[in-house]
């Protein structure tokens, strides 16, 4: 009996594979490494335009230099070996920032803070497990309406405090420290008869509900801000005789 156990749990976890892989390419998670790709990619124009900023900038200034002053063929090497060296300084400064360690900030404008924190979702999705990679999945396919919403709310708006502490405070420790658990600790019961892995699916699933309230709240505001706008209009111009 003990053998047809270890038969179908190998089946099942061969299977559980097979559909990881195609959720990966196909499901959620491509739709996540997709705006991943999008944000690497605009990290890196940002990156070379700075560069070819700082080569344009110290170009000119050699140029307008040169015309009172003769610098010589060494004070050219200068100047572009100068330029050069600014220009990657930056460009490596802003690529590292992009490939280091997950992070999210919690001084940054709301609609980058909900970019940088699809971002921290994506990058350590990897290490959670099954079910709370699931969960994940369902919080980062909240954050295109949520970014909408809150990229018109004032950072200090209650409702935008409210997404901006979960976002950069309490969902991030939450996965940095299951982290910090040791594995072979993490299927251990607590007090209560829940693992650590089921206090993380269950705190993710607290998060995804919460972002969900905020995201309605916010979209329920404008509803009802376009809806008097309507009945104002509606009132003041749609009578029987014409406006007013």
């Amino acid at each position: 009996m003990s053998e047809v156990d270890d038969k179908v749990g190998r089946a099942l976890a061969r299977f559980d594979r097979v559909m990881a892989v195609v959720d990966e390419k196909q499901g959620p998670v491509a739709t996540q490494a997709r705006r991943q790709r999008q944000r690497s990619l605009a990290t890196y124009g940002r990156a070379l335009s700075k560069a070819a900023l700082v080569v344009l900038v110290v170009s000119v200034l050699t140029i307008l230099v040169g015309l009172f002053v003769p610098i010589g063929i060494m004070g050219f090497v200068a100047a572009v070996a100068l330029a050069g060296g600014i220009a990657a300084m930056l460009f490596f400064h802003d690529v590292l920032q992009e490939v280091a360690a997950p992070t999210v900030p919690t001084d940054l404008p709301n609609g980058e803070m909900v970019q940088r924190f699809d971002s921290f979702l994506y990058k350590s999705r990897r290490a959670l497990p099954a079910p709370a990679q699931t969960v994940v999945d369902g919080i980062s396919e909240q954050l295109g309406t949520l970014k909408q919403t809150l990229e018109r709310v004032d950072t200090l708006d209650p409702d935008a405090q409210d997404a901006r502490r979960l976002m950069s405070v309490h969902l991030p420790g939450l996965i940095e420290r299951y982290a910090n658990v040791p594995t072979a600790y993490r299927a251990e019961a607590d007090a209560e008869g829940k693992t650590v892995d089921q206090r993380l699916v269950e705190g993710l699933e607290a998060s995804r509900s919460a972002l969900g309230e905020v995201n309605e709240r916010l979209a329920k505001r404008d509803m009802d801000a376009f809806q008097t706008q309507g009945r104002f209009i509606t009132s003041k111009y749609g009578g029987e005789d014409g406006p007013a």
